[in-house]
C-alpha cells in the first residue's frame, strides 16, 4: 500500500523459533529473573523509606520484562501445529499463573506497597491509577486476611482455579474436533464445497458410507443453517451443548471455589468482588440494566418467533410434512437464513463473492490508514530473515502475514507490528481473537518498547484457482478483531499493566464493537466490495465454472444489494440480544447466589437450561437436563461485559455515523480513547471524547430497529 516511504523499523520483529523444552526453560528463567529483581527491592527497602520510585517503579519494569516475553510464549498453545509444543505452552502458563499467585501472596512485597499506598505521593495520573492498582491487586488475593488457615485456604483456592481454568480450556479445544457421522441424505442443503472437505468413514465400516461433521464452530453453523432435515440439525446442537461433559464438575467447583474466596475477602459473593473495579462498579446497576432491557426485548422477540413460524409452516408443508407448531432452539440459524434470503434477497453465499480474502484484508487496512493516520507496510519473508538474528524463526508458520505498522502523517513515526494468522489448521485456536505478542511500555532507560499484536482466525485456505470468499458476518467480525489489533497497537502508555485492551472489563470490547459499524455503512461497504471474477483470469475461471452461463457481475457490490442487507441488519435482532442476555443474566445468576447454601444446592446445567427457555421464547428439548451449555464458555465465565455495547453505540451514534470516514474525528478518537488504554478511568476516556458522560439512547435506538 501507498505511503511513506520505507525504512527499518527501530524495533526488530520478535521471533518464534522454539521447542516444547525451551518453553518451558525459557518460562522458568524469566521468572527466577523477576523474582532476583523482586528479591533486590525487599533487601533494599524498608516500608518506613519505601516510595513509588524504589518499590512500584521497579515492580512495574520487572512486569514489563516479563510480559514483553511471556506473552508469546503462551501464544503457542493457540497457533502451533505442534501437539506437544501447545501442551508445554499451556504448561508455560500454569508457571506464570503459580508465580503470580505467588507474587500476590508475598507479604514482605504488600508492606512495601501499602506504605507507598497510604503515603498519598503527588504522581501522574497513570502512576496512581498503578499504585492503586497494585495494591488493590493485594487486597483482592488475601493479604488482608490473617496469616494462617484463612490466608493458606485463600492460596488454596486460587492455585485450584488455575488448574481449572486451563483444564477447562484444553478440554473444551478437545471437544471441538470431535464430531458426528451423517449420511449425504441427512447433509442435504448444505453447499457441495462444504461437503467435499468433510472426511468420510473407512470402506467396510459402518461409517463406510457417511462423513464426519465436527463440532468446531465452523461446521456447527454451517449445518444449523443449511441441513434441511430438522433431526440432523436437532442432533450436532444437542451434541454440541454436551460435547464437553468433563467440564460440568469443572464449572461446578470453579463457582464454588470463587464464592468462597470472594467471602473470605468480606464480599458477599464473586460478582460484588468483580464488579467492584468495572465501570458498572455494583451488581444492583448490572441486574438492573439486564432487567430493563431483557423487558424492552420480551414482546419483540415473540413477535419475531411468530413470523418464523410461519415461515417453518410453508416449508414444511411445501415438503409434505405436518407443522407442530413447535419453532425449536436449532430452527433458529436455518429459518433466520431462509427469512433473510425468501423476504429480503440477502444471499450470504452471493454477498460472499465480493469479499474475497486478501482483497478485503487490504481494504479493511486501508480504512484504518485513513481514519487513524496509520500506514501498513507488508514484510515478505526476505525481509524478516534479514531483520532476524541468524537461525530465528520470522513467524510461527508459513501462513502468516506480517506488517509493520507506522503513522502516516505526524513524524511518521514506528508504532508496531501487525500480524495476520487467518487460515484454518489442525490444532488451532478454534475462535476469532486477537492476542498480544509485545505490549507497549517505556524502557528503563527511557525508550519505548513497541507492540506486536496478532490476529487469528480460521478460513479456508484459498488456491490460485479457488477463492477463499468471505461472508459478510465473518467480515465483521474480522472488523471487531482488527478493532482490538488497533487498540493494541496505537495505545501509548507508561506501563504495560495498561496497554492496549487492558482496560474495565466493561469497556475493553467498545472500540472493536465500534468498528463493527463501518461494516453497515454502504460507501465502506462499496468501496471495500471487489467482485472475486475481477481478481485473475483463474478466478474469473471459476466463476464461470459456476455461474451457469450468467452474466459476469459488476465489479463493486450492487446498491440494490447493499440496500437489501442494510434492511436486513436488525431482522430477529431481539433474539439475537436475547440470546446474549442469557449469558450475562446466568453469569450474574451463579455468581450471585443469596447465601453459601444457594450455590450449594444449585443445579448448574438445569438453572442453564431453565433460564434460557425462561429468556428465549424458542422450544427446548423436555426437561431441564437436556444440556451443558455452560461448559463451553470459551473464558471459563463470561465475565459481565454487556455495558461496552451500549459505550460502543453512544460513540458511533454521536461522533461517527453521519460521517463514518471522518479521518479528524477518527484521529480524535485514536488520540483520546485507543492510545490511553487502561491508563484512565474508562468513564473518563469515554467523556472526554464524546464532551457527556455516556448516554443509552443510541444503545435503545438501534434495538428499538430489532
Amino acid at each position: 500500500m501507498g505511503g511513506p516511504m520505507k525504512r527499518n523499523p527501530p524495533q526488530e520483529p520478535p521471533t518464534f523459533a522454539t521447542n516444547p523444552v525451551s518453553i518451558i526453560q525459557d518460562t522458568k528463567y524469566l521468572i527466577e529473573h523477576a523474582r532476583e529483581g523482586q528479591t533486590q527491592i525487599k533487601r533494599n527497602v524498608q516500608p518506613n523509606t519505601a516510595t513509588f520510585t524504589n518499590v512500584i517503579l521497579p515492580l512495574a519494569h520487572i512486569d514489563n520484562a516479563l510480559a514483553s516475553k511471556s506473552h508469546i510464549l503462551v501464544f503457542y498453545r493457540a497457533v502451533s501445529t505442534n501437539h506437544e509444543l501447545r501442551n508445554a505452552s499451556i504448561e508455560a502458563q500454569n508457571i506464570l499463573d503459580s508465580y503470580k499467585i505467588e507474587t500476590t501472596m508475598d507479604d514482605d512485597l504488600f508492606a512495601l506497597v501499602d506504605a507507598v499506598f497510604h503515603k498519598n505521593d503527588d504522581l501522574d495520573l497513570e502512576s496512581h491509577r498503578l499504585l492503586k492498582k497494585i495494591y488493590m491487586t493485594y487486597i483482592r488475593h488475601g493479604l488482608k486476611l490473617s496469616a494462617g488457615c484463612q490466608r493458606d485456604r485463600f492460596r488454596e483456592i486460587r492455585l485450584r482455579l488455575s488448574c481449572i481454568k486451563a483444564e477447562f480450556q484444553r478440554n473444551l479445544a478437545e471437544a471441538n474436533s470431535a464430531g458426528i457421522w451423517f449420511t449425504a441424505g441427512e447433509l442435504d442443503g448444505l453447499p457441495g464445497k462444504f461437503l467435499s472437505m468433510l472426511m468420510g468413514g473407512e470402506v467396510g465400516k459402518d461409517n463406510g458410507d457417511k462423513v464426519q461433521v465436527t463440532l468446531n464452530d465452523s461446521d456447527l453453523f454451517q449445518t444449523l443453517k443449511y441441513a434441511r432435515d430438522g433431526e440432523t440439525r436437532k442432533r450436532i446442537y444437542i451434541a454440541n451443548e454436551n460435547k464437553c461433559g468433563q467440564n460440568v464438575s469443572l464449572f461446578r467447583e470453579a463457582i464454588l471455589l470463587r464464592d468462597e474466596a470472594a467471602r473470605l475477602l468480606g464480599y458477599p459473593s464473586h460478582a460484588a468482588l468483580r464488579i467492584e473495579d468495572k465501570m458498572a462498579k455494583c451488581p444492583d446497576t448490572v441486574n438492573s440494566f439486564l432487567g430493563n432491557l431483557q423487558a424492552r426485548l420480551r414482546e419483540n422477540g415473540k413477535r419475531e418467533v411468530e413470523k418464523l413460524k410461519q415461515l417453518k409452516k410453508a416449508d414444511l408443508e411445501s415438503r409434505g410434512e405436518s407443522f407442530d407448531d413447535q419453532y425449536f432452539l436449532w430452527d433458529h440459524q436455518y429459518y433466520h437464513r431462509m427469512m433473510l434470503e425468501k423476504q429480503y434477497s440477502v444471499y450470504q453465499q452471493k454477498i460472499a463473492e465480493y469479499f474475497p480474502f486478501q482483497s478485503t484484508i487490504m481494504g479493511m487496512l486501508r480504512i484504518c490508514e485513513t481514519l487513524f493516520g496509520l500506514f501498513f507496510s507488508e514484510l515478505i519473508r526476505d525481509e524478516m530473515t534479514k531483520l532476524a538474528n541468524p537461525g530465528d524463526a520470522p513467524i510461527w508458520h508459513e501462513d502468516v502475514q506480517v506488517f509493520s505498522v507506522w503513522n502516516y502523517d505526524e513524524d511518521g513515526g514506528f508504532v508496531g507490528y501487525l500480524y495476520l494468522d487467518l487460515f484454518l489448521r489442525e490444532g488451532k485456536y478454534a475462535n476469532a481473537a486477537n492476542f498480544n505478542l509485545i505490549p507497549g511500555f517505556i524502557q528503563e532507560n527511557g525508550k519505548r518498547r513497541y507492540p506486536a499484536t496478532a490476529l487469528v482466525c480460521n478460513f479456508s485456505k484459498p488456491s490460485s484457482e479457488t477463492p477463499c470468499l468471505l461472508k459478510h458476518d465473518e467480515v465483521v467480525t474480522l472488523f471487531h478483531e482488527l478493532g482490538h489489533g488497533i487498540h493494541d497497537l496505537v495505545s501509548k502508555t507508561t506501563y504495560s499493566h495498561f496497554h492496549g485492551t487492558e482496560t474495565e472489563v466493561d469497556f475493553g470490547e467498545a472500540p472493536s464493537q465500534m468498528l463493527e459499524n463501518w461494516c453497515w455503512t454502504p460507501s465502506v461497504l462499496q468501496s471495500l466490495s471487489r467482485h472475486y471474477s475481477y481478481i485473475s483470469s483463474e478466478y474469473l475461471g471459476h466463476w464461470k465454472e459456476q455461474a451457469d452461463r450468467e452474466p459476469q457481475p459488476q465489479e463493486q457490490m450492487p446498491d440494490a444489494m447493499i440496500e437489501s442487507l442494510l434492511q436486513a441488519k436488525h431482522i430477529n435482532g431481539a433474539l439475537f440480544h436475547l440470546r446474549q442476555l442469557h449469558f450475562s443474566i446466568f453469569d450474574m445468576l451463579v455468581h450471585e447466589p443469596d447465601d453459601r447454601h444457594a450455590i450449594e444446592e444449585l443445579d448448574i446445567s438445569a438453572e442453564y437450561n431453565k433460564l434460557l427457555a425462561k429468556i428465549l421464547p424458542m422450544d427446548s428439548p423436555e426437561g431441564d437436563n437436556w444440556g451443558h451449555g455452560q461448559t463451553r464458555f470459551q473464558h471459563l465465565l463470561g465475565e459481565y461485559d454487556a455495558g461496552s455495547k451500549v459505550y460502543s453505540t453512544d460513540m458511533f451514534y454521536t461522533i461517527f455515523k453521519a460521517n463514518p470516514m471522518n479521518y479528524l474525528e477518527g484521529r480524535r478518537y485514536r488520540y483520546t480513547v485507543l492510545e490511553k488504554g487502561g491508563s484512565l478511568d474508562g468513564m473518563k476516556i469515554l467523556t472526554d471524547f464524546l464532551g457527556r458522560e455516556p448516554q443509552m439512547d443510541a444503545f435503545y435506538k438501534e434495538l428499538c430497529q430489532a
